[in-house]
């Protein structure tokens, strides 16, 4: 009987090796599995959580309710802008945000991303 490297000639053991092939595939199977998750998590779901945030709030058309969603921006201040704005009419620009009185840079820079005035 002819021996080869690395192959038994002990079916039990061939066995046994074809076991751990298996084993090694369905492992690296699960693996790329979790990897493809995690990705998936790492990528979709703070898009998800940002919810609101992620939505653009048109400071020249919202509503008290809509302007108040923005950080360090209540209702109070939310009427403070619509109050600028019919007073003075549409913003120009989202910097002009802080014309408005208990409105500063702070609060702009939490904003600036998710303010627009089209």
């Amino acid at each position: 009987m002819e021996h080869f490297k690395g192959v038994s000639a002990d079916p039990n053991q061939r066995k046994k090796g074809a076991r751990k092939e298996r084993d090694k595939m369905r492992n690296s199977k699960r693996i790329l599995v979790l990897c493809l998750v995690a990705t998936f998590f790492i990528t979709c779901v703070p898009a998800v959580w940002a919810g609101e945030e992620a939505k653009k709030v048109n400071i020249n058309q919202a509503s008290v309710e809509e302007i108040a969603v923005l950080k360090n921006i209540g209702p109070k201040y939310a009427e403070r802008i619509i109050q600028y704005r019919q007073a003075n009419g549409p913003f120009k620009n989202a910097e002009d945000l802080m014309k408005v009185q208990g409105i500063g840079s702070k609060t702009f820079e939490l904003n600036k991303d998710i303010i627009t005035i089209k």
